[in-house]
């Protein structure tokens, strides 16, 4: 920009110029001034050139074709504003760079300018510099006419423009009332029509003044539209954001997912021996009980209690909340279960599960005599004619829930799951190859210690004796077996017992039994397959938490004596 704000161009422009700052097209002078302009305008019209040249630009124009004008709406407006301050309907004419409109007699500065139209009076005298143009109307584009111009109205005098006070400057735009409310911030129309051409701005205009207001109305709608689609967009984006942060609060910081209230409906699961924490969760999610495994666990660790959840069949409902799961699964009262103790028979199974589902005693000892073979027991078990029942050592004993539908097969089968699960577990197989025993053997063992041990650190030592009696071909010779084959539990065996023909009577035979006489558990499995170092092939227990152990008869047969005098001392017989 030079000093005087307008930067260098190829209009004249005189920096002393008086008029420097007059508004854009608007001129200002006097009205003496407009009259004389009006007379030299007025003779120049009169010059026979002029007439001419008219008339034959009339009959050219008579002769375009009416499809020219349809296609070229922009030549069939009329009126409007004028880009050189003039309003009103005046004759425009084609742009002939070889033709002087000033050798028609028309004074110098009121012919035509070199652009094809009207030339605007010369405010200053001859050769004056021009008033101060926009830029986008120092070139106007120019168009041919083909149109043909209606009859010629007559020219309204300029509006004379209000004296400016002395040493005040003009304002760069027109400050007639209501100037600024055309701007299209306030007049609600887009912005970018400043941006566009004038000449496209005015055929525009002139198509909104025929059609009404359509046109404005349809930028206004588009205009919504876009703001609507807009604001559809951030509202998703803002819907979105909220979601994911909400999700990745709930995950990270917030209480994991859990149900709430009691539950409802009824529900076994079974919790095998050794689950932790988690794999209870687990169990438990997927049956539907909880929500999350989270939410359990953490019930599990605000509960003091809730490490001591035990291995069995619970009875539950759909949905519970994690709190209320642990406290039924701590409650004894809350669950009808069914305790299988280490070292029951089968027979004393049988007579609990009729007692406890209000069977007919002997119904659940004929289920298993009639199912046995549908109870998927493992393949090594042996089903030898001198097997008293198959299913000896299979019926694990553990915690085992019964709901209002329980069967006896249902809880037969229960058991002998579990006692698949933890041979399993304990490699029976495997390690029963270290010791040199079968699986079956092993478990045949398992159910000897059980019953013969009494203390926890007499699991290892007992079974240490029956490997070194066996070592020695020597008879086991315990009562316990005795006892299997005559269906009874007593502490004294006659004299008469020990002749007893039964395959199970240790005392005439020697080696193992045909079978377990019992169901043994964990411990005694342990005790089975790795027994406690020692010589010991004698064991005694005189008084309860008083067994002894010697590897010499004499000093056996001195426990034995104390035995039976404790025993006549206090009543055992």
């Amino acid at each position: 920009m030079t000093d005087y704000g307008r930067s260098p161009g190829s209009d004249a422009w005189h920096p002393e110029d008086p008029l420097f700052g007059d508004q854009w097209g608007q001129p200002q002078h006097s009205q003496e001034q407009q009259h004389q302009q009006h007379q030299q305008y007025s003779q120049y019209q009169q010059n026979p050139q002029y007439q001419q040249h008219q008339q034959h630009q009339q009959h050219q124009q008579h002769q375009q074709p009416q499809q020219h004008q349809q296609q070229n709406p922009q030549y069939q407006q009329q009126g409007g504003w004028d880009p050189y301050g003039n309003t009103g309907q005046q004759q425009q004419y084609p742009y002939d760079p070889q033709q002087q409109y000033d050798s028609w007699g028309a004074p110098a500065g009121y012919g035509h300018d070199g652009y094809g139209g009207r030339q605007q009076p010369d405010y200053y005298g001859q050769d004056g510099y021009p008033p101060p143009q926009r830029p986008d109307q120092r070139y106007p584009q120019q168009q041919p006419q083909y149109q043909q111009q209606p009859p010629q109205q007559p020219q309204p005098q300029p509006q004379q423009q209000r004296p400016r006070p002395a040493g005040q400057d003009a304002p760069l735009w027109d400050d007639e009332a209501g100037a600024a409310d055309d701007h299209s911030f306030f007049s609600g129309a887009d912005d970018d029509e400043d941006d566009e051409p004038q000449s496209d701005r005015n055929d525009r205009r002139g198509r909104a003044g025929r059609g009404g207001q359509a046109g404005k109305g349809g930028k206004k709608r588009r205009s919504g539209m876009a703001c609507l689609v807009v604001m559809v967009v951030l509202g998703g984006g803002i819907a979105g954001v909220g979601y994911f942060g909400y999700r990745y609060y709930q995950s990270n910081f917030g209480p994991p997912p859990d149900f709430a209230g009691q539950g409802s409906g009824e529900v076994q699961v079974e919790i095998p021996q050794g689950a932790t924490g988690i794999q209870i969760g687990n169990i438990l999610k997927k049956a539907g009980v909880v929500k999350s495994v989270d939410a359990f666990t953490a019930a599990t660790n605000q509960n003091p209690k809730g490490k001591l959840i035990q291995p069995g069949v619970y009875v539950l409902h759909k949905e519970m909340s994690a709190s209320s799961a642990v406290t039924m699964m701590l409650d004894p009262k809350s669950q009808n279960v069914l305790i299988i103790a280490e070292g029951l028979r089968d027979a004393q199974i049988y007579s609990i599960i009729d007692a406890k589902l209000n069977l007919e005693d002997g119904t659940t000892k004929k289920v298993a005599k009639n199912e046995a073979d549908s109870l998927d027991l493992p393949d090594w078990a042996d089903e030898g004619e001198a097997i008293v029942d198959p299913l000896e050592g299979f019926l694990f004993p553990s915690r085992y829930s019964i709901g209002k539908e329980t069967k006896p097969l249902d809880l037969l089968k229960q058991m002998v799951k579990r006692a698949n699960a933890e041979y399993t577990k304990d490699d029976l197989v495997g390690q029963a190859k270290k010791v040199g025993m079968t699986p079956h053997e092993v478990v045949t063992i398992a159910s000897l210690v059980q019953a013969e041990a009494k203390e926890d650190d007499e699991f290892g030592k007992v079974s240490r004796v029956i490997y070194n009696r066996l070592d020695k071909y020597m008879p086991l010779g315990f009562d316990s077996t005795i006892n299997y084959a005559k269906g009874r539990s007593t502490l004294n065996t006659s004299k008469a017992d020990t002749m007893d023909p039964s395959p199970y009577n240790t005392y005439n035979h020697k080696g193992l039994p045909p079978g377990p006489i019992g169901n043994p558990g964990h411990q005694a499995i342990e005790a089975a397959l790795q027994p406690t170092k020692g010589n010991w092939l004698f064991f005694v227990t005189v008084k309860p938490g008083d067994t002894r152990f010697t590897d010499s008869q004499a000093q056996h047969d001195r426990n034995v004596a104390e035995f039976n005098k404790y025993q006549r001392e206090h009543g055992g017989g």
